[in-house]
Formats: structure tokens, sequence, C-alpha cells
């Protein structure tokens, strides 16, 4: 019998943690599947062992372990697959398939087109538009956030987009945003690359927050529960299943 886990981030933010629940409860109606179970890698219970050894309770001998995860970084490279092993030395007769995170996908991307357009101002010739990714010491972070940054410039008509980071790699978003203020620009529009709110989403809040200049800076909402993302997370647990459509 199979089984699917969702390993999530997990946050210290009560709201974020729900959020991620929430979201992933609605992917789980998408899966034809009765044994489908949420975890998370840190902060939150149930951790990744717990999720596991309650699928197997139930009876899964084919477990999906599908990352609920943007990027591939540090978490999906390392610290999943370590606790993988650690199970599978625990239950050798559970066979597990271990799923991709969402990647770079045009139709991700378009996601931040919505979300700049649903602020309902129209970017200016001189506007800045900063996407702020998380960052990870991994190179390929860098890379996938360059990727998504050039597929933002095909999608829509901006002419300034630069990207910028939380943590770990830079350029920093406080550096980037600062030095946007300073070249004057008419708009600067605040685009975070993030899936759920959390810790920080509210450092990029407070950050922005804190400037009273003549710069128009603009915040655009999150990723969230955006269809296209429900559809993405389907598509990875659908892979796991070698079902997916080609």
């Amino acid at each position: 019998m199979r089984g699917v886990l969702y390993v999530s981030h997990g946050s210290r933010v009560a709201e974020a943690v729900e959020e991620a629940k929430s979201f992933i409860e609605k992917v789980k109606v998408q899966i034809d599947i009765p044994l489908q179970e949420i975890c998370f890698l840190e902060l939150t219970s149930p951790n990744l062992s717990q999720g596991f050894e309650k699928l197997v309770a139930q009876g899964a001998t084919q477990i999906s372990i599908v990352p609920v995860l943007l990027l591939s970084a540090g978490h999906y490279f390392k610290d999943i697959p370590a606790e993988i092993e650690e199970n599978q030395l625990k239950f050798p007769n559970v066979e597990v398939s271990y799923g991709q995170p969402l990647g770079v996908q045009r139709r991700l991307t378009s996601v931040l087109k919505e979300r700049i357009a649903e602020t309902g101002i129209k970017p200016n010739d001189d506007a800045k538009v900063l996407v702020i990714g998380r960052g990870s010491y991994n190179p390929q972070t860098q890379k996938d956030i360059s990727a998504i940054r050039d597929q933002l410039y095909d999608l829509t008509e901006l002419n300034d987009i630069d990207v910028c980071y939380l943590a770990a790699c830079g350029p920093k978003f406080e550096e980037a945003l600062q030095q946007a203020v300073e070249a004057k620009h008419s708009q600067i529009f605040v685009v975070p690359y993030l899936w759920f709110t959390g810790i920080l989403e509210q450092h990029i809040d407070s950050t922005v927050n804190s400037y009273d200049v003549d710069s128009d800076i603009i915040l655009c909402h999150r990723l969230g529960h955006h269809k296209y993302l429900q559809h993405a997370l389907r598509d990875r647990v659908l892979e796991t299943f070698e079902l997916v459509n080609q």
C-alpha cells in the first residue's frame, strides 16, 4: 500500500505552519490514495521520522516522500536524504521514492507577474523590481533565482529586475533595497519568492516599513495558495508514482 509524506519546512510562526498545512490539504484531495501525512523539517512537529512511522503503522509499504520546497538546496540534498536513510534502516521492507522540489517553472514565475499586477500600480519606465529569494549556500539557488528573473523579463514589459536574498548568499535584500532607494527610482516593487508567511516575510515587511523616502516602495504578496503552486506540488507527487502525464 502506498503512502505520501509531505515534508514542509516548519516555522516558529503558528500562522506559517497553519498556512502550510492548509495548502497541503488542498493538494491531498487531488491525490487519489488514502494514506497521506504531513511532517516538518524543523521547529514544528511531527518530524519526518514521526510522519514516516505513522504511515508504516497504517500499513504503508511504499512511501513517496515529497519535499514541500520551492527550490533545491541544503534541505533537499542533505537533510531530508539523511532522515530517509535513517528510516530505511528502521523499516528495510518499506520502499521509498523521493520527489523533487517545485524548481524553476514558467507557470510559477507567472505568479510573480500576477502579484505585481494585484497591487493595482502600473510600473513606471524607471521602476525597479527586486525579486527576493530565501538564499542558500548551495550555488544552485542563485542559478535558479536568476533563471526566474530571466523568465519574469520574458513574461512582462519590466525594464529593470534584480535579484537579492535574505540569507546565506548575496546580494542581501537590505543592501539591494538601499541601493534602489539611493538610485531614486520612482517605484520599487519588492517581490518575495516565498511560499508561506513566517519570520522572513515579517523581516521584509519591517524593512520596507522602515523607509520614509520619495520612492514608492510597493510590497507584493507572497506566492501563497495560488492554484499553479497546488498543481505543481500535485505533479511532484504523481511523478513519484510514475503516473504523471507526458
